[in-house]
């Protein structure tokens, strides 16, 4: 007998000695193979039963950093007594039960696990195996229970689980499991739970779930599974928790759930769901949370939902149903939680929402709800959650409200609200939230908001609010969020808000306060962002601004500061939109400001700010929007402005006095959208760089004195004039041709004609025009039309009716760049072309650049030809009535 036999006896030993049933003898014939894997654990466990082996093999596969099996050895026949082995008790003892959960245990689950066959109970969960689940495992008959959630298993869930016929749990949560839950699940008829959320399951739902009569809880939230819900789900009369939230299901939810009478919980938020609401869902009778949020469901609520006479929670938000809120809501006497927001609901709020007695949470925002809100809500003294914004609601706000003793969160912005907030509010109330932002409320904040010290955000923003912050809220240590803006509220900056260590955002700006920024400022150091535009602060902005070391905001635009920008901002680190605009700061801007690496807007125009523009700006690679317009920089554009890559919304450097040419590193502000330098000293050409700002939608650089061709870009051949005016060497694109050097040393300047050489050129000048001339009677005694047709004309006739039509000083200085007594020959002879040819004195330079070379080069090219004239020629020969003998 060779080795191998050896060690076959030597495996087979134990199970001889025992009663073998046939099944399990195949069983274990299925694994032989797996166990000579370790075959070199034999020579040293001879008295170790098989499956120890398997134990042993299943330990060799794993990583057990904190040493949980160090008891599984071979130093006894079976692996009873090692950790996390449960066995049968009596002669004979089987491994029935291996729990290994949560010893941070990695590494995979081999295929010898099927030599398992007795187990009745694996748990495996919350360690960190990967791999796939063994297909073995179906080996497994006597499996009740099979845990192997909160690990990170992939690959798809093996068919042969599908055997298991006596199962009775399974978990496979928390991995990373993917493809379809196969159709043999429905074999697993003993099936009571189902867990398999969180993982990357697809595909449709099988519709064998329908033969799972027992099954009680199904929950595979947060996957892909995708395709409609199968009808046949409604053969589980067992269920109780149906989870199938966080999927891609679309379709219409299928009205035969309305069968699963001991159904609990339905969560199918976050799907794709489409159509109504089936009303057969009223006869869930023991349904305590129905959870359709966020889904695509339109149509209206139905009032049967009103016969869930246990519900307790229903969400119903962000979907896209409409109509108004049925009466019937009112019959959920057990009810603590309604959200319908986030739809299109109209009408009124019913006021059968009050017999809801125990209703803690009452969320109805962002609808079109209309009407005052129902005093009757004020009864529901356990109301904490009430959020009615984002309606049409009218009306005062209910003063019943602030008798509401558990009240902690009241948010009814964006409505229509009038009046003054209840007097009382916050006395009985320990509120958290406050937010009556975007009404039209009026009198003043109430002193007691803040009585119970739990407020967090107190935000009325844009309402008609007047008189002075009271101290109860400037007082408030819980306080994190003040917003105010947008009222009228007056009197000083409330320096007791520098004590509150927690707030985080002040927001003053669009009021009337008046008198310095307090040094205490500085205080605030979990402050993060602070606004206070559009008041009537005044003096200097406090250097203590710097001690802000968590500011992200800081706006102080429109009011009347003076004095220096404290370069202590520069301490700001964190901060990302810095306005500073629209006040009177003089004074250079601090070169340190280069240094803010977060900034994101940079705005400081309109102020009295002097001096050169610092080169260190280029460093701030985040910038999106840079406005320093309206002040008094001075010196050239530092081309290190250039570098700002994120620059996107805007750079305004207009009226200033900056001088010097147009750096071509601009060009490189590729994502740049508006880009204004009007009203400066700017010289010399627009560089050619700007080819490359495509993204540009508006450019003014008008009012400085820049000369030279226009770039080639598409929002210039389409821009208005006035972005360009008050330049007077610009050309091309919407302000007509360049001029062509020929035609300049054309036009002879009244020094030229005064020097020696000069007459040479206007003699020169004559001659050409005297040519011309003649060249133009030739032309028309070619063309010239029928005797019948030709009468004497004078020729002063003609020159004054020609010099009042169609030649004025301003088309002369555009052809000879001077207007001068000496061309006037010349200009005459221009004048009769353009009659002749219909054409302007100023031609594109791909034809010449100017009449006078057009007409040279045609006749070269073509002869004398009527191709020449001017297609309306026969009017003009009606009106002239050449004379055959006339002559020049």
């Amino acid at each position: 007998m060779g080795p191998f036999a050896v060690k076959m006896v030597v495996i087979l030993g134990p199970v001889k000695a025992s009663v073998i049933k046939v099944s399990e003898f195949v069983a274990v014939i299925g694994v032989v193979l797996a166990a000579a894997v370790v075959s070199s654990l034999v020579c040293y466990s001879e008295g170790l039963n098989l499956e120890g082996l398997y134990l042993l093999e299943l330990k060799s596969s794993l990583t057990d950093v904190y040493n949980h099996l160090g008891s599984w050895n071979s130093s006894k026949q079976t692996p009873c007594e090692w950790e996390g082995v449960g066995c049968s008790i009596g002669h004979d003892p089987v491994v029935v039960s291996l729990h290994l959960g949560s010893m941070n245990l990695s590494g995979s689950i081999p295929p010898s696990i099927g030599g398992l066959v007795h187990l009745t109970s694996l748990n495996l969960s919350y360690n960190a195996l990967v791999g796939t689940i063994p297909k073995e495992i179906g080996n497994c008959s006597s499996l009740e229970f099979l845990y192997l959630h909160n690990n990170n298993l992939d690959g798809e869930i093996p068919t042969q689980l599908g055997n298991l016929r006596r199962l009775l749990s399974l978990n496979l949560c928390n991995n990373r499991i993917a493809g379809p839950i196969p159709e043999e699940i429905g074999n697993l008829s003993a099936l009571v739970e189902l867990v398999a959320f969180t993982n990357n399951l697809t595909g449709s739902l099988p519709r064998s779930f329908g033969k799972l009569k027992n099954l009680k809880i199904f929950r595979a939230g947060e996957n892909m599974i995708t395709g409609s819900l199968p009808a046949e789900i409604s053969g589980c009369e067992s269920l109780q928790v149906l989870g199938l939230a966080q999927n891609k299901l679309g379709g219409e939810i299928p009205k035969e759930l309305g069968m699963l009478r001991n159904l609990q919980t339905m969560f199918l938020y976050y799907n794709e769901f489409s159509g109504l609401i089936p009303k057969e869902l009223a006869n869930c009778t023991n349904l305590g949370t129905l959870a359709l949020y966020a889904n695509n469901l339109v149509g209206e609520i139905p009032p049967e939902i009103g016969n869930l006479s246990n519900l307790q929670k229903l969400y119903l938000y962000r979907n896209g149903l409409y109509g108004t809120i049925p009466k019937e809501i009112g019959n959920l006497t057990l009810a603590t939680e309604v959200d319908f927001s986030e739809n299109s609901l109209t009408g009124e709020i019913p006021r059968e929402i009050s017999n809801i007695r125990g209703l803690i949470l009452l969320y109805l925002f962002q609808n079109k709800l209309t009407g005052a809100i129902p005093v009757e809500l004020c009864s529901l003294r356990n109301l904490t959650k009430l959020d009615l914004s984002i309606n049409n609601l009218s009306g005062p706000i209910p003063v019943e409200l602030q008798y509401l003793t558990k009240l902690l969160q009241l948010q009814l912005f964006d409505n229509l609200l009038t009046g003054s907030i209840p007097p009382g509010l916050g006395v009985y109330s320990p509120l958290w939230v406050v937010d009556f932002s975007e009404n039209n409320l009026t009198g003043r904040i109430p002193a007691h908001l803040c009585r119970h010290s739990n407020l967090i955000l107190l935000n009325l923003w844009a309402n008609g609010l007047t008189g002075n912050i009271p101290s109860g809220v400037t007082n408030c240590r819980s306080l994190v969020q003040l917003r105010l803006g947008t009222n009228s509220l007056t009197g000083n900056f409330p320096s007791d808000l520098c004590k509150l260590v927690n707030l985080s955002a002040i927001e003053l700006d669009q009021n009337e306060f008046t008198g310095p920024i307090p040094l205490d400022i500085g205080n605030c150091k979990a402050l993060q962002r602070l606004h206070l535009s559009e008041n009537f602060f005044t003096s200097e902005l406090p250097g203590e601004i710097g001690n802000l070391s968590h500011l992200v905001s800081f706006n102080v635009s429109s009011n009347k500061l003076t004095g220096e920008i404290p370069p202590e901002i520069v301490n700001c680190r964190m901060l990302q939109r810095l306005d500073l605009s629209r006040n009177s700061f003089g004074g250079s801007l601090p070169n340190e400001l280069g240094s803010l690496s977060q900034l994101e807007l940079l705005k400081v125009s309109e102020n009295k700010l002097s001096g050169r523009i610092p080169t260190c700006l280029g460093n701030l690679s985040r910038l999106t929007e840079l406005q320093m317009g309206g002040n008094h920089f001075s010196g050239q554009i530092p081309p290190e402005l250039g570098h700002l890559s994120g620059l996107q919304i805007a750079m305004n450097l207009s009226y200033n006095n900056l001088s010097g040419t147009i750096p071509p590193e601009l060009g490189s502000l590729i994502l740049l959208e508006y880009l204004l330098l009007n009203n400066n000293h700017l010289m010399g050409e627009i560089p050619s760089t700007f080819s490359n700002l495509s993204s540009l939608l508006g450019c003014n650089i008008s009012y400085n004195d820049l000369t030279g061709p226009l770039p080639s870009i598409p929002l210039f051949e389409h821009m208005t004039t006035s972005s360009f005016a008050g330049n007077k060497g610009l050309c091309g694109g919407p302000l007509g041709a360049c001029k062509s050097p020929s035609v300049a040393t054309l036009s002879p300047s009244e020094e030229e004609m005064n020097a020696p050489h000069g007459k040479i050129i206007a003699i020169a000048s004559a001659a050409v025009g005297g040519v011309s001339l003649v060249l133009i009677v030739i032309i028309l005694r070619f063309m010239r039309g029928p005797a019948e047709m030709v009468a004497p004309l004078q020729v002063k006739q003609l020159t004054s009716s020609v010099s009042d039509m169609y030649f004025s000083p301003k088309e002369e200085y555009a052809y000879t760049m001077k207007v001068t007594e000496k061309c006037d020959i010349y200009s005459y002879g221009v004048v009769i072309l353009e009659l002749l040819t219909g054409r302007t004195p100023v031609q594109p330079l791909d034809l010449g650049g100017d009449l006078v070379t057009w007409v040279r080069h045609y006749i070269q090219s073509h002869s004398m030809d009527p191709g020449i004239f001017d297609s309306r020629r026969m009017l003009i020969k009606d009106h002239l009535q050449w004379d055959s003998g006339f002559s020049w």
